[in-house]
């Protein structure tokens, strides 16, 4: 019997998170998955997750709302863009799109459907040539990647650790903010603990794609071999991938835009984004509050100030747990205080830097001299 209800327990699971997906018939509220599935534990799932809560809550007070997500056929522009004509033509009202790879999409939609509300995470509109517009059926949300990245590389600094790892995805901004915040967040946490300079080493890596596979896991598997003790897994997939070198090593990972801790015993923490958050006050203002004007025809950055950004303070189905609890030092109370920080502004984490590669990567004298990074010595491969 204990079998037979844990088999029924996992199927709900599976039916709440895949309600409303593809091929369940027309929608008010549609979601496009990018490259990624709707399982990916980061930016596709995270923002699904919102599109449920939010349509779960309505229900509840007696609203129901239609909704679906569409994977489009081709992880391309014409094919997230077809996958939007696809939703329109199934009734959506509010179209989400998870990430910056819908930029150029959107841009073209929001003239195409101008009675359709578009939700873009991530990113804001542009055409091929980077001529940017957002109308005024648009919500625009950017994210401070490096302020939370910055939390995570303190974190581990904190935490005791001195040799770090960083495997982005590709080098878009996104991406860069995380690593450029987690290099300055070490850098501080070093210079608090009085470490010596080059104290702490971090090898720095992008693996130019956000998926699973034995290359992405090989690369974390050297790295854990060369003394790695945790490593930054910011790439959407890459992670799964990372983890499962992780636990093959005994070593650790930090998770990135949504907690990560419930996939795997190796992550630590995560460097979250308010994913699902941010979708659910974005549909809260369209649906319930009728403050669509605050989102609509700009871009809305969420920050440490406003919640948008930061490392997991709960565990989900235990008010009691401590979510730091996989660290050996670093603290709830500790956390408060760095976070505090840049709420008030007493630290910003820097952003950009410049960067001579066209596709973005960074040397690690580029690193060194745009982040100013004296403690930290970045390794780049």
């Amino acid at each position: 019997m204990k079998k037979v209800a844990a088999i029924m327990m996992a199927l709900l699971l599976v039916l709440t998170l895949f309600s409303g997906c593809a091929g369940s018939g027309k929608a008010e509220i549609a979601l496009i998955t990018d490259k990624g599935n709707i399982d990916d534990k980061s930016f596709n799932q995270g923002s699904w997750e919102g599109v449920v809560a939010f349509v779960e809550d309505q229900s509840k007070a007696g609203n129901k709302i239609s909704h679906k997500y569409y994977k489009p056929e081709e992880a391309n522009d014409a094919g997230y863009l077809e996958a939007i004509d696809l939703a329109v033509t199934g009734g959506a009202k509010v179209i989400v799109t998870p990430g910056f790879l819908f930029e150029v999409p959107v841009y073209e939609a929001q003239t195409r459907y101008p009675d359709v509300k578009f939700i873009l995470l991530d990113g804001q509109p542009h055409d091929p040539d980077w001529n940017y517009e957002t109308k005024s059926n648009v919500a625009s949300i950017l994210y401070a990647e490096q302020e939370s990245g910055y939390l995570a590389g303190y974190a581990a600094v904190k935490d005791g650790m001195t040799k770090l790892g960083f495997m982005g995805g590709m080098a878009v901004p996104a991406v860069q903010a995380f690593g450029y915040g987690f290099l300055q967040g070490a850098e501080d946490a070093a210079k608090e603990l009085g470490l010596e300079d080059g104290a702490v080493s971090v090898t720095y890596h992008y693996t130019g794609n956000f998926d699973e596979n034995d290359t992405n896991k090989a690369t974390a598997k050297t790295m854990y071999q060369e003394g790695t003790e945790v490593i930054f897994a910011c790439g959407g997939s890459v992670g799964k991938s990372v983890m499962s070198a992780a636990a093959e090593a005994g070593k650790k990972v930090i998770g990135v835009d949504v907690d990560q801790r419930y996939d795997s015993e190796t992550v630590i923490t995560s460097a979250t984004k308010g994913l699902g958050a941010s979708v659910y006050q974005v549909l809260e203002a369209i649906y319930v509050k009728d403050n669509w004007n605050e989102f609509a025809g700009k871009t809305t950055t969420l920050n440490a100030k406003n919640n948008g950004v930061g490392l997991p303070t709960e565990v989900i189905g235990d008010a009691n747990a401590d979510a730091f609890d996989r660290m050996d030092k670093f603290t709830k109370s500790d956390y408060d205080e760095v976070f505090a920080r840049l709420v008030n502004g007493d630290v910003v984490p820097i952003r950009t830097i410049e960067v001579a590669d066209p596709n973005g990567y960074a040397t690690a004298d580029e690193l060194v001299n745009g982040l100013s990074l004296v403690k930290v010595a970045p390794q780049v491969r």
